[in-house]
């Protein structure tokens, strides 16, 4: 089979709730509400399968935390093209989208320890930014910044993730 990794664009948007929505009803994507899928297009890639109607079969996110570090986000495949590696390929893109971007540094929560740690990712306990930094992004209003911060408010959303870090 063959797919291809492109840009994601606005009409992207719903093909990426839908795909996102079985892992949020099992809590292991956040559950976002449609409007937030637009709001940060920008930042996602898809995986498409051009046999099949050109349907988004996978996609992920690369937040932009700080001058030096992005968050991995919202890496799904659909359930039934698992383990043919459509998320290896999404993960790869956005790490080189990060390098890019003259980043350092890339962050996850996640529950795929195992997939994480393959592709150069190590766990971390706490918060891998300064003090100076830690309280910048306090002022931030997105509930990622919140969850890679690890605040009280949050933890509902992160309970069994773990903290990972790839240094570029």
């Amino acid at each position: 089979m063959t797919f291809r990794l492109r840009d994601a664009r606005p009409f992207d948007a719903r093909p990426i709730a839908d795909l996102v929505s079985p892992y949020a009803e099992r809590r292991i994507l956040v559950s976002k509400e449609l409007i937030n899928y637009f709001e940060d297009i920008q930042e996602f890639i898809v995986c498409e399968h051009p046999n099949d109607g050109r349907q988004v079969v996978g996609c992920g996110a690369l937040h932009v935390m700080w001058d030096d570090i992005a968050e991995v986000r919202t890496l799904a495949v659909r359930q039934d093209l698992l383990h043919r590696g459509l998320g290896s390929a999404l993960l790869e893109a956005l790490i080189a989208r990060a390098r890019d971007l003259g980043l350092r540094r890339v962050f996850c929560l996640t529950f795929e320890v195992d997939f994480f740690t393959r592709h150069g990712f190590h766990v971390i306990e706490g918060t891998p930014v300064g003090q100076d930094v830690y309280a910048q992004m306090l002022r931030s209003h997105d509930d990622g910044v919140r969850e890679f911060l690890d605040l009280a408010s949050v933890k509902p959303n992160t309970l069994g993730n773990t903290r990972m870090l790839l240094d570029l």
